[in-house]
């Protein structure tokens, strides 16, 4: 693992997203590791709940690295998303254990929907959570549209994908896209390990079930709507607007084409 740190204590798993130079920003390979970390720990059993955070204090994760995707094509982009679905993003939300994202700094974009794949969140006073894939020419492609308005209800969700906005931790817990906030980094880990400590005391193949059937509720199409809307808007002009703009740092001009 380049990537990704991984680390076992008191039957939790740590997985730090090791990228504090790209604000810990999801490429390809980080995808990859994450998706093998997450497999392995689905068949330790001497794991009992899982915590992923970012290192550093300035990002959980920034979002999925531009020049990385700003190379994808329309069947490029749906095969990306595909993939990191797959193997991290439903892979994590239908884990057997529960998973708290501990949110420190940013977490937008592909940060955000990562956030939002894990069962639980706590967030830093600090944190800054958005879907700003819209300022690109692009949708967001690993669960966004569906999981964010299945946290925060459908209007608000629309809101925020549709006009990039971000919300702060204080925000974030009164949308019920975070369950607490913590004040410091320290803090942050502990709640995360007390939570999953006294779940731990639970009765594992309960657990897996509640999260199994919870689930069940909110599987729809709508995933599959997403991953094939995300390469329709990569074939775009306004996509490569957006992502060269980006790259050069300044505004965008789409033009709807």
């Amino acid at each position: 693992m380049q990537n990704i740190l991984v680390q076992i204590a008191e039957n939790i798993a740590t997985i730090t997203i090791n990228r504090p130079e790209k604000l810990n920003a999801l490429n390809n390979q980080t995808i990859e590791e994450l998706g093998a970390a997450i497999a392995d720990l689905s068949q330790n059993e001497a794991v009992r709940g899982v915590i992923i955070t970012g290192a550093g204090e300035k990002a959980f994760v920034a979002g999925a690295d531009i020049m990385e995707l700003a190379a994808c094509g329309g069947s490029q982009a749906q095969a990306l998303a595909r993939k990191g679905q797959a193997l991290v993003f439903d892979a994590i939300e239908n884990l057997n254990k529960p998973v708290i994202a501990a949110v420190n700094g940013f977490a937008l974009g592909g940060g955000c929907e990562l956030a939002m794949a894990c069962h639980l969140r706590i967030a830093t006073q600090n944190a800054k959570f958005g879907q700003p894939e819209v300022n690109l020419g692009t949708i967001p492609g690993y669960g966004g549209t569906q999981r964010l308005a299945q946290l925060i209800g459908k209007a608000k969700a629309l809101e925020l994908l549709m006009t990039a906005d971000m919300v702060d931790a204080t925000q974030a817990l009164q949308l019920g896209l975070i369950n607490h906030i913590a004040d410091t980094h320290a803090e942050l880990m502990q709640k995360c390990t007390e939570i999953l400590l006294k779940i731990s005391t639970k009765a594992p193949t309960a657990i897996a079930q509640i999260i199994r059937s919870v689930n069940s509720g909110y599987q729809t199409q709508g995933y599959q709507t997403e991953i094939e809307a995300f390469g329709t808007c990569a074939q775009t002009q306004d996509f490569v607007e957006g992502t060269t703009a980006f790259l050069q740092k300044r505004k965008a001009q789409f033009t709807g084409k």
